[in-house]
């Protein structure tokens, strides 16, 4: 019984988890360029910005369900999955606390609804939010490094949305419906994910279960979250409390929506992936390790940030017009404003995921996230009055600003300013190179809007990634190790 009890799991390499991870972060890439030029045509800027603004509101109560049982659930599973009891000990207790909290917070959203007038029968939908955060366990999964159970499940639920979008949702009317769709998928996602627990666990008598002892660490990692909340959620809910104009809320969110999916491109699954074997990493105390896979990170998101968002700033003006439709110029410019944060949301990322969380610095780092979000605060408070969506995005910038510089100075040596000015130099090079060829092919082209964006986007990169290869850019060096395609290589020569 005890050598069941203390046996490992087989944990897939990183390269294959990455695989996997990318996969499904090319699915989050290409899913919003499906549904969000039909949505934003049919729902309009106003009904966006309402979405925008009601979810705003409901995540405060989503954070408080939850805690901070994700990035704590995954750090102590990932300590303890080679022993199947100690990781099933630790599931119940901190499934069991979520779902506590989870209750707390339902009965404090029905109050909440019960007093509001304005918006009341989204906020009713949006209930189901709640519960969709109390039975989500993708933290054990990541814990223990078993994506593609996460992976495939996710993918259904996109792939199913995407269906139901386009089968119901027809005049800006339908808003209710749209809601009603993305939040019944992502109920059903979370509860299709206990289907497969049993394979990763074993019986745990319930008197052995110690609740509570959780609680003080799962508010350390709560505090962060409500700070991140300040200029990632707040901001919205500050455009609509201040400005009352939804379709500001609307550009704001559609801004947004662009400049997420460059973090998904950049360091999106990256950062789980690697972040998840780190926390294994420190308790064997491979220090040069770990620094070493640092750094390869911060150089992948220098690789994939830089270009992005150097590509996105000289295609924007033919871009958001073809993508959203008519009416959101305004999207234009605030993008502009925001592109920087990728690569700052990347390395701050990096920072807290790879180094601060696996080595048990959280609180240090819900510090920094802190002093970050006080200055977000004070700069939307004194900005958004009279300049709208424009303000909330500079007080994003500051507040992400702040916090990168406070990585920056105590991070014990695990990364500094000189290996950040390494990575990025000749990436930068290789940008400038591809935004005169962007504006050259922008100014000179006449035909279709659609068929200069193709010329660009297809030209850019390969301008881009040419003059890294020629540069001798150790980003793609990086890309090359990882061998993504050796399977399939090797499974050609096999049958040949």
């Amino acid at each position: 019984m005890m050598e069941e009890k203390e046996k490992p799991l087989k944990v897939p390499s990183v390269k294959k988890n990455f695989f996997i991870s990318t996969l499904y972060e090319i699915l989050c890439i290409i899913t919003p360029f499906i549904t969000a030029p039909y949505v934003s045509r049919v729902l309009g800027a106003e009904q966006i910005g309402v979405n925008s603004f009601v979810h705003s509101v409901q995540a405060y109560f989503c954070m408080f369900a939850t805690l901070g049982t994700a990035a704590y659930g995954t750090r102590e599973i990932s300590r303890n999955r080679d022993n199947a009891y100690e990781r099933s000990k630790l599931f119940w207790e901190i499934e069991l606390l979520s779902i506590f909290t989870s209750g707390i917070a339902v009965i404090a959203w029905c109050i909440f609804i019960i007093f509001t007038v304005e918006y009341k029968i989204y906020y009713i939908i949006l209930t189901l939010s709640i519960f969709d955060k109390m039975f989500a366990i993708g933290w054990f999964y990541s814990g223990t490094e078993q994506f593609k159970y996460t992976v495939t499940r996710n993918t259904i639920v996109k792939i199913t949305g995407i269906i139901l979008v386009f089968t119901f949702v027809h005049t800006s009317d339908d808003l209710i419906i749209f809601i009603l769709i993305n939040t019944l998928c992502n109920l059903f996602g979370a509860l299709s994910m206990w289907i497969p627990l049993k394979k990763f666990l074993v019986k745990v008598p319930v008197k052995e279960l110690k609740i509570w002892r959780h609680l003080k660490e799962t508010l350390v990692y709560f505090v962060p979250t409500i700070a991140t909340s300040v200029y990632q959620v707040l901001d919205k809910t500050l455009i609509g409390l201040i400005t009352h104009e939804e379709s500001q809320n609307g550009f704001y969110e559609q801004a947004n929506k662009i400049i997420n999916l460059i973090k998904i491109m950049s360091f999106g699954a990256i950062s789980g992936v690697v972040g998840s074997r780190i926390s294994y990493l420190f308790t064997q105390n491979k220090i040069d390790e770990i620094k070493q896979r640092i750094r390869k990170s911060i150089d992948f998101v220098m690789l994939m940030g830089i270009g992005s968002c150097a590509g996105m700033y000289g295609i924007a003006k033919r871009f958001i017009p073809f993508f959203f439709g008519e009416g959101y110029d305004q999207v234009i410019s605030l993008l502009y404003i925001l592109l920087p944060i990728v690569l700052i949301v990347g390395m701050n990322v990096i920072f807290v995921q790879l180094y601060y969380v696996p080595v048990g610095k959280r609180k240090q780092s819900s510090n920094y996230i802190i002093m970050g979000a006080v200055f977000n605060l004070i700069a939307n408070i004194l900005l958004i009055p009279k300049w709208k969506a424009y303000g909330a995005a500079v007080g994003s910038i500051i507040a992400e600003v702040v916090i990168l510089i406070f990585c920056f100075v105590h991070c014990n040596g695990f990364y500094s300013v000189k290996q950040l000015l390494l990575s990025m130099y000749k990436k930068l090079f290789a940008a400038m190179i591809m935004l005169v060829y962007l504006f050259i092919i922008d100014r000179v082209l006449t035909v279709q809007n659609w068929i200069v964006l193709v010329i660009q986007v297809i030209g850019g990169a390969l301008i881009y990634f040419v003059v890294l290869l020629i540069v001798k850019d150790r980003g793609l060096k990086i890309l090359f190790e990882m061998k993504i395609f050796d399977r399939f290589r090797k499974k050609k020569r096999a049958e040949s």
